[in-house]
């Protein structure tokens, strides 16, 4: 059976700590592999508009969580790298799966709020270019005791990760983060992809990058949306929305496509009210159709 994950909201007026808290326990109890959350760190109109406020940051709330849990897996979805110097990323990150028991997995993207770069004084043009120069520079420091980059020489920056590295998830459709996804992951996480386009475009186009590296092609890890609806969705719908069994079959396809895992994400896309209980309802019905 495919390993199935669950995205956590920790963001929005509901997603207190006595939710999230649910939420973890929810995620371990039913049997999910894994537990994810989101990432912004400034919320700009244009980020409140889709993820309103208050919104938990990832590490601190993971690095909770690890402690209420012992068997589910806690990731990223995803670390805006641009966000933060990369030596903090590395040291955040290996703690957090050192202190997990190494249940941490570092899901990572590029970003796309334009405010947000300029609130945090980051280069929004630049994001591509300088997310492959971070994870570069994260995964090496994990690797070594010591490091030395244009800026700094000979540096540690804390416990390193036991076996010298952190799962990484590479986000993102474009054909650079696919590169990125084959030089420097463990999985590529495409999130809401077309399953046409992933089949037709997205795959092929991993297994072309992974031989023209000489690399082998790294996991398929999916985040799809989780929205059941009484009425099935008409063709024109985005792959988990629609009856059990359209979403069902979505996980399934995903399944005969090669991936590993999927992350089922209940997050209406918009800023509207939510009832936790009824998501979390609709997320085992999903898995107990699965066969989990």
């Amino acid at each position: 059976m495919i390993r199935l994950g669950v995205n956590v909201p920790n963001f929005g007026p509901g997603a207190d700590y006595d939710a999230l808290l649910g939420w973890a326990r929810f995620a371990e109890d039913n049997g999910f592999d894994t537990l994810v959350v989101s990432d912004h760190v400034v919320l700009t109109p244009e980020v409140a508009d889709i993820y309103p406020e208050p919104f938990h940051d990832p590490f601190v709330l993971l690095a909770w969580l690890a402690g209420q849990t012992s068997t589910v897996k806690l990731g990223t979805s995803v670390v805006l790298l641009p966000y933060r110097h990369p030596l903090h990323t590395a040291r955040m990150s290996a703690m957090l799966h050192l202190m997990s028991g190494g249940r941490f997995v570092l899901g990572v993207g590029a970003g796309w709020a334009a405010s947000e770069f300029a609130a945090l004084g980051a280069d929004h043009a630049r994001r591509g270019p300088v997310t492959d120069e971070y994870l570069e520079i994260i995964t090496e420091a994990w690797a070594k005791e010591r490091v030395s980059g244009p800026a700094y020489e000979n540096v540690r920056t804390g416990p390193r990760p036991q076996g010298g590295s952190v799962p990484v998830w590479v986000g993102g459709p474009s054909r650079r983060a696919i590169r990125r996804a084959v030089r420097s992951g463990t999985a590529w996480h495409p999130i809401n992809p077309d399953l046409g386009w992933l089949r037709d475009t997205g795959l092929p186009a991993l297994r072309r990058e992974a031989a023209e590296q000489g690399r082998a092609v790294p996991e398929l890890v999916v985040r799809m949306k989780a929205r059941l609806q009484a009425e099935p969705a008409d063709d024109s719908r985005p792959a988990g929305v629609g009856t059990l069994d359209q979403v069902a079959g979505d996980v399934r396809a995903l399944a005969e496509l090669g991936a590993a895992e999927v992350i089922l994400d209940p997050n209406p896309d918009s800023p509207r009210p939510r009832d936790f209980g009824v998501e979390q309802r609709q997320l085992r019905e999903i898995k107990t159709a699965l066969g989990g």
